[in-house]
């Protein structure tokens, strides 16, 4: 199978969230690429399409082979099945992680600058924002590792929201430092979401590291969430 980046699309006229815009407009906020997604993906869509009836339906053991098989053969993660949970989207699962696992008015750690959503899932559900900066030197990002120690320790902290890779720096972690963050949040009792929504968005070579795959602690105090729309461009379906 071939695959096509170079053919312009013109999306003006489909009521496209990013092109509906002034024109000269160059809209580089929205994380929405301009390639056609995989000609697979287009084929078992219209497959779909023709059996004419779009009923309720049931999570089959197909998706759950796909994810879990993806993520074996390219990032060496074995994930089981019963750790899946099938979503709309990943911000509605942030947002339903931080009611779940946190209490109104507790705060929850950011790494800012980052996606900035983060903060309505916080605000929007009660809780309070408790921002740490990333450090910044010679056009390299990294984690503040004080100032991560001291948001961690404050008694009100009981989760951090991580973004790996990390939006929009797109810094790609090292195994290292997610075992470390793993480490300081087990010891201040701090439960993770690890947003890896951009985690196959890489440039060639480059890998990324799952988080709960750095160590046995990263996997036990954390929530991943996950999606095929960045890599495949096809946010539009909603199926995380």
């Amino acid at each position: 199978m071939s695959y096509d980046f170079d053919t312009p699309v013109d999306r003006r006229g489909t009521d496209s969230y990013k092109w509906d815009v002034k024109d000269g407009e160059l809209p580089m906020w929205v994380a929405d690429m301009d390639f056609k997604t995989a000609p697979e993906i287009t084929a078992a869509i219209q497959r779909r399409a023709e059996h004419g009836v779009y009923g309720y339906s049931l999570v089959p053991d197909e998706w759950y082979d796909a994810v879990t098989g993806w993520w074996r053969r390219r990032h060496s993660f074995n994930i089981e099945k019963e750790w899946l949970i099938f979503c709309t989207g990943v911000v509605p699962a942030v947002s339903s992680i931080v009611r779940k696992l946190t209490t109104v008015a507790e705060k929850i750690v950011v790494l800012s600058p980052v996606y900035n959503i983060f903060y309505n899932s916080i605000v929007n559900n009660g809780r309070r924002v408790l921002e740490c900066s990333l450090a910044y030197s010679d056009g390299v990002y990294d984690i503040d590792w004080d100032g991560l120690e001291t948001a961690l320790s404050d008694t009100q902290t009981t989760m951090l929201i991580f973004c790996n890779p990390h939006n929009p720096v797109g810094k790609i972690w090292d195994r290292d430092t997610l075992a470390r963050v793993g480490e300081m949040c087990r010891r201040n009792h701090v439960t993770v979401i690890s947003d890896e929504i951009h985690c196959d968005v890489t440039d060639p070579g480059r890998g990324y590291v799952p988080f709960a795959s750095a160590s046995e602690t990263c996997r036990s105090i954390s929530v991943t969430c996950v999606a095929p729309t960045k890599c495949f461009n096809m946010a539009g379906p909603r199926r995380s």
